[in-house]
């Protein structure tokens, strides 16, 4: 999803946190995201970007800018699809990005954690005289 208009210095960003604060990869773009991804980020046209890539080919003898492009597009994370939230949101996904194996890690100590609440509540409410406390409590 492109931020620019069309018009020179307008660019809407609808991505929220993340435009102009990273650089990614679009998933949407023709090849790899690197140009769309360069053009959301500075609020250029992409048309003018991949010009801007093909002259720049053209003119260093094609292999350097065919080497820096395939090398970002294996090093940018790609465009998240959704806009994060808070901060773990945007934690998780780099983590999910980087290495998913401590993404999954990260997640099931969360569900431990959770089920371990879970327990502790359930033993609460099942004890015997939970119902006696509750009467009293309740005056009922």
């Amino acid at each position: 999803m492109s931020r620019y208009h069309g018009r020179r210095g307008q660019c809407r960003d609808g991505f929220g946190s993340y435009g102009a604060s990273r650089l990614y990869r679009a998933r949407d773009g023709k090849f790899m995201g690197v140009c769309q991804g360069l053009a959301d980020h500075f609020c250029l046209s992409v048309f003018w970007v991949r010009v801007l890539v093909v002259f720049a080919a053209l003119f260093s003898g094609f292999w350097p800018v065919l080497g820096i492009y395939v090398l970002m597009g294996l090093i940018l994370k790609p465009r998240p699809v959704l806009p994060f939230e808070t901060d773990s949101d945007r934690r998780f996904y780099d983590d999910c990005v980087r290495s998913r194996t401590s993404a999954l890690a990260r997640l099931k100590e969360r569900c431990e954690r959770l089920d371990n609440r879970l327990r502790r509540m359930e033993d609460v409410v099942t004890r015997r005289d939970f119902d006696w406390e509750r009467r009293f409590r309740t005056g009922t």
